[in-house]
């Protein structure tokens, strides 16, 4: 395998661990008694039915998260109308905490095997903040880093998987893109993108899929 292949990844739940499983570090964190978050997403959805919701396509996933930072810091007392302000006071300080361990190997591996690495993200500096994505374990060894923070065009938008393309600079049926939203998905096989759609409930199987097609 060489330069001329590329792991394409959605970075949140992708690449970190989702806020569904981390709880219990947001409890902590933010001095909530345990147990205090009870919506689990596609964990439960009879927990979230917000989260239907998004599934459903009657909100955005901006739209749910903001719900969730909203709610989040009215438990302590706090206005929070950004993502940022969720993220950093949930789990900001250690980003090492939210690197998912499959993400962490499969990030490696791809190295290892002389593939290109991009990131293609709806909310990457949007909701994480520029300092806690420099401090982002690993996120050094990716090529390319296509945020809509930035570029303004999100997923399933056709533009945004052809930027990703551009700058890796090769063609769609060389690469592999990642996303565990459904609607991104589609979005990839609109413009013919080979796609894993990924299942935050099976990650290592999910990234073991990515790997296959890449002939790895």
């Amino acid at each position: 395998m060489t330069q001329n292949s590329a792991l394409i990844l959605d970075f949140g739940g992708v690449v970190t661990r989702t806020l569904f499983e981390t709880h219990d570090i947001t409890e902590r964190a933010l001095g909530l008694a345990k147990g205090s978050l009870t919506w689990l997403g596609p964990f439960d959805t009879t927990t979230d039915p917000l989260w239907v919701a998004m599934q459903n396509r009657e909100i955005t996933e901006r739209d749910y998260w903001l719900t969730r930072a909203g709610e989040v810091g009215k438990l302590v007392g706090e206005n929070w109308t950004d993502m940022q302000t969720f993220v950093r006071r949930a789990r900001g300080a250690e980003p090492e905490l939210v690197l998912r361990p499959e993400a962490r190997g499969a990030i490696l591996r791809a190295k290892e095997a002389g593939l290109k690495l991009a990131i293609l993200s709806n909310e990457l500096d949007l909701f994480y903040g520029v300092e806690f994505r420099r401090r982002f374990p690993l996120i050094e060894l990716f090529d390319v880093i296509v945020d809509a923070t930035y570029t303004k065009i999100l997923k399933p938008d056709p533009r945004a998987y052809e930027l990703v393309l551009a700058e890796l600079n090769l063609p769609r049926e060389a690469c592999v893109f990642v996303d565990d939203q459904k609607k991104n998905i589609e979005g990839a096989e609109a413009v013919s993108l080979p796609h894993v759609h990924f299942d935050v409930t099976l990650p290592a199987e999910s990234y073991a899929r990515a790997f296959a097609m890449l002939g790895l």
